[in-house]
């Protein structure tokens, strides 16, 4: 039995006003390629999706057209949960349509936990995996709100929501095993940031929870579990020391900072109709737009770029600009340099003229290059609010931000 595992699509998602389409188009083109060539049995797909909760009508064609393809393929099931960016009630409004496709849609937890554990059957019909769909937990899934309760009150029983979650479909799903009279392996599927997992600046990706606390433990995953599956963060990688809990990551470079990241799949193949170690392959995602990332002073830029002219390809990119020299047209020197080429630039950052307005004043900064807390911090400081309020009041307006984010504009 062979299972592939990937993650953090975000169809939909621009670079810098680039739209990236085409990108996406050839990525799911060659995940149905590979699934047809690696004859894969399951595809699960662990969240995120869309980029947003509102995606675009090119967006869902991509999605659904994959999802036909795949249905007529080799492989028998597609599970597919709902991460943090994806709304639950778009994600789970044809899941009765899908499902004749054998495509098992989990946008949201419900009332009913067993709705969480899917049992698949292969060719002739009988069991051979359990798959424990856990989609993104959102605080309201896991959580009741106390009046006068803290911060860390607040992410520990967050945590221990999680916690609890985790260990009540894995105990219905070895329920599930021992009901059959035989074994066979269990997959978790989950949504969340795990302590410790690696990030990368600029890759988007959104803290799930307020409170740096909320990053769960690998330890959460209860051992009668073969392998966990995992979306949210976008550097492939394992955790909790183990190969067999994985991030699968983004397919494609969601920011400059993954430019030089090789992006991956996992494929898993399991003993046949045996509860087992099952080996792991790291299947390399080819590089659909190649992305770069150019820096130094004006001498060494302008070796960079043109070297990469030299390559005659399509490359966008960022520029940083580090030289002591003041250059107030940079733009313009760029553009010439580059005109005529197949280079395209995204982003430039003139780290030389940001220092000289950032000591002066905030007038002439780019928005881009504020975080929302950036953003807020000016807003108390404009306001002269004293330092000692501003703490509390960030909290609260990060609490206020992740409400918005989790609220499913969709539901009626």
């Amino acid at each position: 039995m062979k299972v592939l595992h990937t993650s953090d699509w975000h169809l939909g998602r621009s670079l810098y006003g680039q739209k990236r389409y085409g990108e996406f188009s050839q990525f799911l083109d060659w995940l149905a390629v590979t699934i047809e060539a690696e004859r894969v049995d399951i595809l699960l797909v662990a969240g995120d999706i869309f980029d947003t909760g509102t995606p675009s009508n090119r967006a869902q064609s991509l999605y659904y057209q994959f999802l036909c393809r795949v249905a007529a393929s080799s492989c028998r099931h597609i599970i597919v949960i709902a991460g943090n960016h994806d709304s639950p009630t778009f994600l789970d409004a044809p899941k009765a349509l899908l499902r004749s496709l054998n495509v098992h849609v989990i946008g949201a937890a419900t009332d009913n936990i067993d709705d969480e554990i899917l049992l698949l059957k292969d060719a002739e019909g009988s069991p051979e995996l359990l798959v424990c769909a856990v989609p993104y937990l959102r605080d309201r899934d896991i959580r009741l709100v106390e009046a006068g309760e803290s911060s860390a009150d607040k992410d520990h029983k967050l945590l221990e929501g999680i916690r609890d979650h985790y260990h009540q479909v894995a105990a219905l799903a070895q329920d599930q095993r021992r009901a059959l009279g035989f074994d066979i392996p269990i997959i978790a599927m989950g949504h969340l940031f795990t302590a410790g997992g690696q990030t990368i600046d600029g890759d988007g990706v959104r803290e799930l929870y307020v409170g740096s606390l909320a990053h769960v433990n690998a330890s959460i995953f209860p051992s009668c579990i073969d392998y966990v599956a995992l979306g949210h963060l976008h550097v492939p990688q394992q955790i909790g020391g183990s190969e067999l809990m994985r991030y699968s990551g983004s397919p494609l470079a969601m920011g400059f900072g993954e430019a030089r990241q090789q992006k991956s799949v996992c494929l898993l193949q399991f003993p046949h109709r045996a509860v087992g170690k099952p080996a792991l392959v790291l299947l390399p995602v080819p590089v659909f737009q190649r992305l770069s990332k150019v820096s130094g002073n004006w001498v060494e830029i302008a070796q960079q770029l043109s070297a990469l002219i030299e390559l005659d390809q399509p490359v966008w990119l960022e520029v940083i600009y580090r030289g002591d020299e003041l250059v107030s047209d940079l733009r313009e020197r760029l553009e010439t340099l580059v005109e005529g080429s197949e280079l395209l630039i995204l982003r430039i950052q003139n780290t030389r003229l940001i220092d000289r307005v950032l000591n002066s004043s905030h007038s002439d900064e780019s928005l881009e290059d504020l975080s929302v807390d950036d953003v807020f911090a000016r807003c108390l400081s404009a306001h002269d609010i004293p330092e000692s309020q501003q703490a509390n009041l960030l909290h609260s307006y990060r609490q206020t931000l992740s409400s918005l984010h989790d609220d499913d504009l969709r539901a009626e």
